[in-house]
């Protein structure tokens, strides 16, 4: 650790830094910019205030793990948004505005919108006719599979 303490100076802390923010781009994660953000900051204190390197080393670990906990926190709460999505279920009810007769493909219209859009081409295995109530049995690729409720 004497070594350390007397080698390691601050620049390297910032080259470091540096290093893992170009790291980043090679990335797209965005979690070697928080890291190598704290890596600068340790530098740039260890320039103000000199202190050993097991003392810049506590430091960068709690920034980063610090950058880290941040990053997971504002990534978690930003994929819990519903935008553009639905909680559709297998059994979710519509009404059929285009008749569905086989082979051939009808219209369903469905109380709640289904991957984004209440509309929807789908097939059934038997006659439904116009104003059938129906619900959904199968998503098979863009049509859905729907049988009379």
């Amino acid at each position: 650790m004497e070594w350390l303490d007397t080698h390691v100076l601050w620049w390297h802390w910032v080259v470091f830094g540096l290093v893992l923010v170009i790291g980043e781009l090679l990335t797209g994660t965005f979690l070697l910019l928080g890291i190598g953000i704290a890596a600068v900051l340790v530098g740039l204190l260890g320039w103000l205030f000199p202190m050993s390197f097991t003392a810049e080393l506590m430091l960068w670990s709690a920034a980063a793990l610090g950058v880290v906990i941040v990053w997971y926190r504002s990534m978690r709460r930003a994929s819990e948004t519903d935008s553009g999505q639905s909680a559709y279920r297998v059994d979710t009810p519509g009404t059929v505005v285009e008749a569905i007769h086989p082979p051939q493909r009808g219209k369903v219209l469905f109380d709640e919108p289904v991957l984004g859009n209440r509309e929807w081409p789908a097939f059934a295995d038997t006659d439904i006719e116009q104003g059938a109530r129906v619900r959904i049995i199968e998503v098979s690729g863009q049509l859905i599979k729907v049988e009379e409720i």
